[in-house]
């Protein structure tokens, strides 16, 4: 048999297809197989004209994208003989069929790992000429793949594609694509006031639709607190002691990651202050006042005498000729000289945050008995220094003198004097001398002598901690006075140091400096981390140093 009709068919529209043959025998039997009789019609007829006689059997049918590339075949039979002729359809539809696939197709995509995502065409004629990527409904490429290099949390979302020809467009189901990545966020806030009911929560993306167990372990400051199937960490009422850097693991069946830390500030009202009085009698009587708190945010402290404010860390104070005002974090110094009776009296000190206040008061009673300092009560190390003990007892019978030392006697005798030939810098300290002759004793003020000395060998050590990630920390400290500055270097590389150079840039580095303390904490630390670290402490003194080879 013969068939004729369209050569090509788009979908949706009706076509025609004619089979035909000359024998028109009523024992010949001409029909169409591998229709779909519910959308097709068969009629057959027999032609009669001038070029003979022919059987026809037509079909007319709407063709879908599914009968693309589809068989249909004419058959004529008579009795056991039979001959066919094929037809092979093609029916143009718009893009059909469009799935997404994922490339890694199992287990967890995490941060910094490259993902690929194809836009995959069951059916199309003509062939797709176009393609277009979606991102929870924004345009994001217009490739057939989506390549995503270094993977970032953001791109945690639901994608689809379309693909596109002539004829019009097809879409696929969204697939979602997981960023296996940790976070933790603070409620309600990362900065909170002592006894606020505090949670730290632990997540990663969800996969719709797929439900997981999931382990979480907790760490503070790199130390682990806990593990188990709980995602938060609670806080019923904060307190001071809960500051600090808290990270958390989370496990599936196929992996972990390790949230970036976050850090917990607990701020609180001042505590009790730490009130100090002492008296200086070298050089003329010079009282001492100093003011210290422990609070967060740091407090505006200030000193008064019976009710009267004489000093203050928050605003500038004008002194008289005889007082001095200095004042750092939490700190307030005043220094009053020439001090007699008239500046004896009950002093206090008020400190002051947002969340509120707290107070402490003294009673100033200057001494009768006097402790000098020759040369000075500030010297450098190798001076020849002398005290002297000046009393105003019965100078009919010999006084008697007793020295101490940061409140521990030292000696006593008939000599007002205590000697140092060559000072050390160990021997720096509180000073005190005791008079006693027949009519009673007084005790002078304390008197603070300070030492002067180049730093001594620092010590460096350092340890590489493994839980919660490896974490390098290498730590330097000294002993000199005045304050040292510390450099630690690594080659010609400086790393950090206490004064005068720039902050570490590297956001795995954490230093923490005091006083002539400073300490450096290495993140996820790598090989190329390694080397011999030197700390170099500095002072007007003087210089030492120290090396130490850290492996990691």
């Amino acid at each position: 048999p013969s068939v004729t009709g369209s050569q090509e068919h788009t979908e949706g529209q009706r076509d025609t297809l004619e089979c035909s043959t000359p024998y028109v025998c009523s024992d010949v039997v001409l029909r169409w197989e591998g229709y779909d009789p519910q959308v097709s019609e068969v009629s057959g007829h027999v032609r009669l004209d001038t070029s003979g006689v022919s059987q026809q059997v037509t079909l007319s049918s709407s063709f879908s994208w599914k009968d693309h590339s589809k068989k249909l075949l004419c058959q004529v039979s008579n009795g056991a003989k039979s001959a066919s002729t094929e037809v092979v359809l093609r029916v143009r539809h718009s893009p059909r069929d469009i799935q997404v696939s994922l490339s890694p197709s199992s287990g967890n995509i995490g941060v910094g790992d490259t993902v690929t995502l194809s836009c995959q065409v069951g059916s199309s004629h003509p062939p797709a000429s176009g393609y277009s990527w979606y991102k929870d409904g924004v345009a994001v490429g217009t490739q057939r793949e989506l390549a995503l290099q270094g993977v970032r949390r953001e791109d945690h979302g639901r994608y689809h594609c379309e693909a596109r020809n002539a004829l019009g467009t097809g879409v696929s189901p969204p697939v979602t694509l997981r960023v296996f990545s940790a976070e933790i966020s603070a409620s309600p806030a990362a900065e909170v006031r002592e006894g606020t009911a505090t949670t730290l929560s632990c997540s990663v993306p969800e996969l719709e639709g797929h439900p997981e167990e999931l382990t979480y372990t907790w760490y503070k400051n790199g130390v682990w607190l806990q593990d188990g199937p709980a995602h938060t960490l609670v806080f019923p009422a904060v307190t001071a002691g809960d500051t600090g850097y808290y990270s958390c693991q989370v496990t599936n069946s196929q992996g972990s990651d390790t949230a970036p830390a976050i850090g917990l500030s607990v701020t609180y009202p001042p505590r009790i202050p730490t009130l100090t009085l002492f008296q200086e009698t070298q050089g003329g009587r010079l009282v001492i006042v100093l003011c210290s708190v422990d609070s967060h945010p740091p407090a505006t402290l200030t000193i008064d005498r019976d009710g009267t404010v004489v000093a203050t860390s928050g605003a500038e104070v004008t002194p008289s000729q005889r007082l001095g005002v200095a004042s750092s974090r939490n700190s307030l110094r005043l220094e009053i000289r020439d001090a007699g009776p008239r500046d004896n009296g009950n002093y206090g000190c008020t400190a002051t945050n947002v969340h509120g206040n707290a107070s402490a008061t003294k009673v100033l009673v200057t001494r009768a008995a006097e402790l000098r300092i020759q040369p000075s009560a500030e010297v450098t190390e190798g001076t020849a220094v002398t005290l002297t003990c000046l009393g105003t007892g019965d100078t009919a019978q010999k006084p008697l003198y007793t020295w101490y030392r940061n409140g521990r006697r030292l000696q006593e005798g008939s000599f007002p004097t205590l000697e140092f030939p060559s000072i050390r810098g160990e021997d720096a300290g509180a000073f005190q001398c005791q008079v006693q002759a027949g009519n009673g004793s007084d005790t002078s003020e304390v008197v603070p002598l300070r030492v002067l000395y180049p730093p001594r060998q620092p010590v460096l050590s350092s340890f590489l901690q493994n839980q919660g990630g490896r974490l390098g920390v290498i730590q330097c400290s000294v002993e000199s006075d005045p304050e040292s500055n510390l450099t630690l270097r690594r080659g010609d590389e400086v790393v950090t140091c206490t004064q005068g150079c720039p902050q570490a840039t590297s956001p795995r580095v954490l230093v923490t400096r005091s006083y002539n303390s400073l300490r450096v904490e290495i993140q996820d630390v790598v090989v190329e981390d390694e080397g011999v670290y030197v700390c170099q402490a500095g002072n007007s003194q003087g210089s030492a140093s120290a090396a130490v080879d850290f492996k990691a």
